[in-house]
């Protein structure tokens, strides 16, 4: 004779779909999320009945080692816990998700007892609830562990970058700030009395002012895209509006080295986060006036579509200035790396550009690459992706 746990266990699996849909309804009260988010994809939907299933069997054939140690049952929580993270729930939230899904097999316990035809013992009751709150605690703390965890990586992860930049932003304006000081201290001194001197005083002066405002632009920059949260925002652009509008923000610094900004007039419109595209350009288009070559006649730094597939399109910054040493294009990405070619050793970069760049490109689901040949001029790939990815807090 089948025992009620058999019986319970096996009306669950033929049910988990249906106990999966009423738990769904339930959601659309307690997540902030669009209903078809909250599951979005077949695979996390198909999640919820077979973690039902998993309870079945747990109920049928109790062992909370076992249940813990199923990897299977482990990765669907875990994806849950994932999941949640992603869309911004907070713990209090997954509680209640949990809560609801056991009232639900509650309920769904109560109203096989009243189809049976004997009822069960008060003591096969009581064992079959107390596996279910079991089945369900062992889900409930996977799910949560792994929710915290993120979390936690996440906390720590944004303290390191914290740290990382205080100490980037106090390493570069420590050098300017500091032969302004000196500079000013000679100007007031009988040092500053002959004539060139002074003027070679002021011209220190006024580089070192002139690195101040362009590090404090690219910070303000930073803050503007920071300020938008940590994942991006996805809306349509246009990249030749957004073109133009970084070679008007930048073109007294191309018209005081002579450089042309050309802009293609077919760049597509892409769904991305606009700040960081902007903010990619701005450090690509920049670096290629900084580094252009005064023994040119024609300078100009190029914005174009160099490729095109369903699902993205390849832009090109190219430009054709001093190019960089082979030996240094492993490391231009990296941040305090300051890539100084002979040909151009008055330039003062503060080695962030690129580093930011590298940043904005990852988090908008894109790949850069460069090419480029001392003397002839570099050129920048960005791959943008046709729609940038839903991606999750880094």
């Amino acid at each position: 004779m089948e025992t009620f746990a058999g019986v319970i266990a096996a009306r669950l699996r033929e049910r988990s779909r249906d106990l999966s849909q009423r738990w769904l309804e339930r959601l659309n009260d307690i997540l902030t999320v669009e209903p078809n988010d909250i599951f979005p994809t077949d695979d996390l939907l198909d999640h919820i009945p077979q973690l039902i299933e998993q309870i079945a069997d747990y109920v049928q054939a109790p062992a909370v080692e076992e249940l813990a140690a199923n990897s299977g049952v482990v990765s669907k929580a875990r994806e849950l816990g994932l999941l949640r993270h992603a869309q911004k729930a907070s713990v209090h939230q997954l509680l209640r998700e949990y809560h609801l899904l056991g009232a639900i097999v509650e309920t769904f316990l109560q109203e096989q007892i009243a189809r049976l035809d004997s009822p069960p013992t008060p003591a096969d009751v009581l064992k079959v609830a107390a596996r279910v709150s079991h089945a369900l605690r062992i889900l409930q703390q996977t799910t949560i562990d792994t929710f915290i965890a993120e979390y936690t990586d996440r906390i720590a992860t944004q303290q390191a970058r914290l740290e990382g930049f205080n100490k980037l932003v106090s390493h570069e304006l420590r050098q300017p700030l500091g032969t302004l000081q000196f500079s000013v201290r000679l100007l007031r001194s009988d040092q500053a009395a002959d004539e060139d001197r002074q003027a070679r005083l002021f011209e220190i002066v006024e580089m070192n002012v002139q690195r101040l405002i362009h590090l404090t632009g690219q910070l303000e920059r930073v803050a503007r895209v920071q300020h938008r949260g940590e994942a991006p925002t996805r809306q349509e652009v246009d990249i030749s509006v957004l073109a133009r509008e970084v070679a008007r923000q930048l073109r007294d610094m191309a018209e005081h080295r002579r450089v042309e900004i050309r802009t293609a007039a077919d760049l597509p419109v892409v769904v991305t986060d606009m700040a960081r595209l902007e903010l990619i350009l701005i450090n690509l288009v920049s670096n290629g006036i900084k580094y252009s070559d005064p023994h040119k006649p024609e300078r100009f730094v190029d914005i174009f579509l160099s490729g095109a597939s369903d699902d993205g399109r390849t832009l090109c910054v190219r430009d054709n200035g001093i190019g960089v040493k082979a030996d240094d294009v492993p490391f231009i990405f990296q941040t305090f790396y300051r890539s100084s070619p002979d040909a151009h050793s008055d330039v003062k970069g503060t080695g962030l550009g690129l580093a930011i760049v590298a940043e904005c490109v990852e988090a908008i689901g894109g790949r850069i690459t460069v090419g480029t040949v001392e003397g002839v001029g570099t050129a920048f790939d960005l791959w943008l992706p046709a729609e940038m990815p839903v991606a999750e807090d880094r």
